[in-house]
């Protein structure tokens, strides 16, 4: 039974390391503001998340204390991270003219941004 936890937790451990290294070279390498926002809130969010999940696994199951701040960190990041980057996006279109004239019409009274004023 602690084989396949270690198991489990390695192979949690890994996973979050490799979409880490995805999303910090998503956000250091993509060549615009809305192209490297997906770089931490997609893949740098899975990463801290299964590294949070391989540690509760690890510290319950192999040394038999629960740790609640782990599943509250992991809950807090998965509801915050998209809200986060909806209002970079929004504000960046907002605030961005030339991105802003590229955007296909909405259909609506207001354009893509919250506070449309140029209408």
């Amino acid at each position: 039974m602690d084989m396949l936890m270690e198991v489990i937790v390695a192979v949690l451990i890994l996973t979050g390391a490799f979409f880490l290294l995805v999303g910090s070279l998503g956000l250091v390498k993509l060549p615009d503001m809305m192209r490297r926002l997906h770089g931490p809130t997609k893949a740098t969010t899975l990463g801290i998340g299964s590294l949070l999940i391989g540690s509760v696994i690890y510290f319950g199951a192999l040394v038999g204390e629960f740790s609640f701040h782990e599943l509250l960190i992991t809950l807090f990041l998965f509801l915050t991270a998209p809200v986060s980057a909806q209002m970079l996006a929004k504000a960046h279109i907002l605030r961005s003219k030339t991105d802003s004239s590229t955007l296909p019409p909405t259909g609506r009274a207001h354009g893509w941004a919250t506070l449309d004023d140029q209408k």
